[in-house]
């Protein structure tokens, strides 16, 4: 075969590769771009990543300004010797809430700085502050629209607002007293009970005389010992922070058991061989691996104790929420009883936030792990 030939069959330096080795070898040139649609490019533009209305934040806007119009447009109906203050005042205030929240929802819908930031922590919210305007339109309703559920024993939630005016003073010294007693008997019991479940835990001695009589008497109520605790008690107050202490006292003990004897050995073998002394065994081994039980405990204790504390006070104390309840009661001022309520739902539910908050500051380790 023939130079020139060989050169005929060999491809030419200049020749383009296959259409199949451009989109491998090469970048497409501008020919060859997909073309993106209107829509897509709308989507991808800065004016709709910045803002992108949030509609579902209409829910309470709408729930709260019906709220409110439902409020000042229906009169009351007549209740006898009952009458139903500050129903304008409570209208108001919910058409004020829808106003916020319109302004709320406006800032979620803002996707820029801090109106991004701001906006966010309330779109959580949005449901439940729906359903609650919805359930306080039916309780107006129901009461002082229609009269379905009768005064005295039944008020509207506008009444509220005349409790915690007229009656301050009494209940935010009971509210006072009540948290006082609590915190002191919560202390004792948790501290006590601490210490004696994590001597039975790591004792065999201690364990041996003490465990029984926490399976004796751990079980029994509190307040079926509420004669006993006010005889041998010099003071009401004493006797009522004992009964919340022993409240308290027995989970945390129980559990605080628990925990300590359900460390795993190998730790207590490593920490031996690295010269550990017996309170270092404890104190850094036993007592922070038995914390997630010990937290169970007084998660358990605060609920015990905020029965014992009510019991109590209306046993046999002059000023606290349980108190306040029986006085309610007895002079037939069931709305002074329903904001007491109220208050007691906020503190307690407050106290159990708390304990979540020092908890997962104390169990930090643990993040991730502890569910509860």
């Amino acid at each position: 075969m023939s130079a020139s030939a060989t050169l005929e069959r060999l491809p030419a330096t200049g020749s383009q590769p296959e259409p199949s080795a451009i989109s491998v070898l090469t970048p497409p040139n501008v020919s060859q771009t997909p073309k993106i649609s209107l829509a897509a490019h709308a989507a991808n533009s800065p004016s709709e990543k910045s803002f992108r209305f949030y509609w579902f934040g209409l829910l309470p806007i709408a729930a709260w300004g019906l709220l409110g119009a439902l409020t000042l447009a229906w009169p009351n109906l007549p209740a006898g010797f009952e009458d139903w203050v500050y129903t304008t005042e409570f209208g108001v205030a919910a058409l004020a809430i829808a106003t916020l929240w319109a302004f709320f929802t406006l800032s979620a819908s803002i996707r820029i700085g801090p109106l991004q930031r701001a906006g966010a922590l309330f779109r959580h919210s949005a449901p439940w502050l729906a359903v609650s305007a919805v359930i306080l339109a039916a309780w107006e309703i129901l009461t002082a629209k229609t009269g379905i559920l009768p005064p005295p024993f039944f008020a509207p939630p506008s009444s509220l607002i005349d409790v915690y005016v007229s009656d301050y003073a009494r209940l935010a010294d009971s509210t006072y007293n009540s948290i006082k007693l609590l915190l002191e008997g919560v202390g004792w019991g948790a501290a006590v009970g601490f210490t004696i479940g994590v001597s039975i835990g790591w004792s065999r001695t201690i364990n041996y005389w003490v465990h029984p009589i926490l399976r004796f008497l751990g079980p029994l109520p509190p307040t079926a010992l509420l004669p006993i605790a006010f005889f041998f008690f010099p003071s009401s107050h004493a006797a009522s922070v004992f009964l919340i202490a022993l409240a308290t006292g027995f989970p945390v003990a129980i559990l605080s058991w628990s925990g300590v004897a359900g460390v795993n050995k190998a730790y207590y073998d490593v920490a031996r061989t690295m010269g550990a002394s017996e309170w270092f065994l404890v104190f850094r081994v036993a007592i922070p691996a038995a914390l997630p039980q010990v937290f169970v405990g007084l998660f358990m204790g605060f609920g015990a104790s905020f029965v014992v504390l009510i019991v109590a006070e209306m046993m046999g104390v002059k000023s606290g929420l349980g108190w306040y309840l029986t006085w309610a009661q007895g002079y037939a001022a069931y709305v002074n009883m329903y904001g007491a309520l109220i208050v007691m739902t906020i503190i307690f539910s407050s106290l159990i936030s708390l304990l979540f908050t020092v908890r997962d500051r104390v169990l930090v380790w643990q993040k991730g792990i502890v569910k509860w």
